[in-house]
């Protein structure tokens, strides 16, 4: 069954949960000190830390790192995957990066929607990002600048994002809460304590939602039409 997993910034922890739930089944320390960002490449953990500037590629779900790079910029808080490339945003320079694949490698970037963006999750063809100083949740035009619709955060200080491949899924550090979303909505279906009292950021470990991302993410496709 899937999980939903979550950071926690105050604790140094990483938990993950039994399905959508605030009950954990197992938790294991950050990689640092001020893990902010998590997402999931449908077989590796991926998370980023602003104290140390770095993004990790843990090996499966576990403590164990297989690899880090550099963050972008200085307050790496959010990550998302869109089923090619890594995607993250930073607080302090207001901009949302396009990773080539996994790695430093910065293909393109584009001003946040506001000042204080902290989280980023994809639903397959848009990007969804939330801001802690607008409270807002912004839904982007595909992978862009452009914002189609925006509403309000469930809480004053939403912080991280992730999507189910139904519902949208939201934490908040001033509610120490997690919020499941009617679909890509302010409405809020249910809502449960986060394990710990600085919940940073929410991912979601299904390889469908990651599979479904690749194929609806626009890319060059060549074929070539052999005669039988």
């Amino acid at each position: 069954m899937p999980n939903l997993i979550s950071c926690d910034s105050g604790a140094d922890k990483i938990y993950v949960h039994s399905g959508i739930s605030a009950t954990i089944t197992t938790s294991f320390a950050s990689p640092s000190t001020a893990t902010q960002g998590l997402t999931f490449d449908g077989v590796n953990l991926i998370s980023c830390d602003t104290g140390t500037r770095k993004i990790y590629v843990h090996s499966g779900i576990s403590a164990t790192i297989k690899t880090s790079f550099a963050s972008p910029s200085t307050d790496t808080e959010g990550l998302t995957f869109d089923g090619v490339n890594l995607i993250s945003c930073d607080a302090n320079a207001d901009k949302i990066y396009v990773h080539s694949g996994i790695s430093a490698t910065i293909t393109t970037s584009f001003a946040s929607p506001s000042t204080a963006t902290q989280g980023l999750t994809f639903d397959g063809v848009n990007l969804i990002s939330c801001d802690w100083d607008a409270d807002k949740i912004y839904v982007h035009s595909g992978i862009s600048a452009t914002i189609t619709t925006s509403f309000a955060s469930p809480s004053g200080e939403p912080q991280g994002l992730t999507f189910d491949g139904v519902n949208l899924i939201s934490c908040d550090t001033s509610a120490d809460k997690i919020y499941v979303h009617s679909g890509i909505s302010a409405t809020i279906t249910t809502s449960f304590a986060s394990p710990s009292t600085v919940p940073s950021d929410v991912t979601y470990d299904d390889p469908i939602v990651i599979w479904y991302a690749a194929v609806n993410t626009p890319q060059n496709v060549s074929a070539t039409v052999v005669a039988l």
